[in-house]
């Protein structure tokens, strides 16, 4: 198997995972042009890639086979890399997808920003909210949230419940 064929199949399984990496999608093709640098943005763009990808694949068909990637190879390296003869632009093409993984560029992460702290400092939590949390910072659960209501008898606030002596 090739370093190109290697590229298209680890491209192929990105963010899917019935892929058998056989054939790629339109979106997983445009994203491995995109980050080999073969959709430059000027020579090459997202819609040249889009009306190629449709062109070589099956009319009922949603993803392109490796051979069909091939032929869109072909015609977009001629666009990309203009002046030099048709085999020297695939090769030139080649050789910047050969060994080529999908990276998680752009992909979220978690964020340490100081709104974020702040808001999540609960020592700096006042009135109300502040009996949410004991004092190491743990919250208390609905305990915290809702008052919880013993139903003994005594008035509610009474600080010697449970001291009257049953002697009498």
């Amino acid at each position: 198997m090739s370093e190109l064929e290697k590229a298209f199949r680890k491209f192929a399984v990105y963010g899917d995972t019935a892929a058998t990496g056989n054939d790629m999608t339109g979106k997983n093709f445009s994203k491995m042009l995109k980050e080999c640098g073969v959709m430059d943005g000027k020579c090459v763009t997202s819609t040249d890639v889009d009306i190629v990808f449709n062109k070589v694949k099956n009319k009922s068909a949603r993803n392109i086979t490796f051979s069909e990637f091939q032929e869109a190879i072909k015609e977009l390296s001629v666009k990309r890399f203009k002046g030099k003869s048709p085999e020297e632009a695939l090769q030139a093409t080649h050789q910047l997808m050969e060994g080529k993984e999908p990276g998680n560029v752009g992909a979220t992460k978690a964020v340490a920003a100081g709104a974020v702290d702040r808001l999540t400092d609960t020592s700096k939590y006042t009135g109300s909210h502040k009996e949410r949390f004991d004092e190491s910072g743990k919250g208390k659960g609905i305990a915290g949230r809702a008052d919880v209501h013993e139903n003994t008898g005594y008035v509610g606030n009474y600080k010697g419940a449970g001291t009257y002596d049953k002697s009498h």
